[in-house]
């Protein structure tokens, strides 16, 4: 993941918190706004996954990120996103990841090819949403005006779960 702590995450934060207020109750959401590259089911390589994570992230230059437009993921995901536009340094960064991956015998979970990566960040989960709902939480999204933000990403963030908790290590982008 890339962390997001600068007027990107700003915005996100903003329309995180009208969406749940608009919201039914059985949303979820993430705590913090974080761009996903990639999902690893590793849990006896995690120290594996750990270091070439942090090999690869300090072969990487800055990651500019600029916000799009609010956007979905539809039924079955039923995900509001903000879409992020496909900057150079973000496909770079994307398609250096795929390459170095492409080798190893990690197990990746949901991995598409850079083409096909709708780079963004999850808002909220409406997952649990009946039809009716989730139709009025996509008016809602499509509705709202998103402002367009940018930042640039200096930290590569891994995450994994253990023992019922979730860890993080931040690890800084090398270039």
């Amino acid at each position: 993941m890339l962390r997001v702590v600068g007027p990107v995450a700003d915005d996100f934060g903003a329309t995180q918190r009208a969406l749940l207020s608009a919201l039914p109750a059985e949303v979820s959401h993430p705590h913090t706004p974080h761009v996903t590259l990639r999902g690893f089911a590793e849990p006896e390589g995690r120290e594996e996954v750990e270091d070439f994570l942090r090999e690869w992230a300090t072969a990487q230059h800055l990651i500019s990120l600029t916000s799009e437009a609010l956007d979905t993921f539809p039924s079955p995901w039923q995900i509001v996103i903000v879409r992020l536009a496909r900057t150079e340094s973000l496909v770079s960064a994307y398609s250096s990841l795929s390459a170095a991956l492409a080798p190893t015998s990690f197990t990746r979970v949901g991995e598409l090819s850079p083409e096909e990566w709708i780079f963004h960040l999850s808002v909220v989960y409406g997952g649990r949403l009946d039809p009716r709902a989730w139709t009025e939480a996509e008016r809602i999204a499509h509705e709202r005006r998103h402002p367009v933000a940018t930042e640039i990403a200096t930290q590569a963030e891994f995450v994994w779960y253990a023992d019922g908790a979730e860890h993080r290590e931040l690890i800084p982008l090398g270039r």
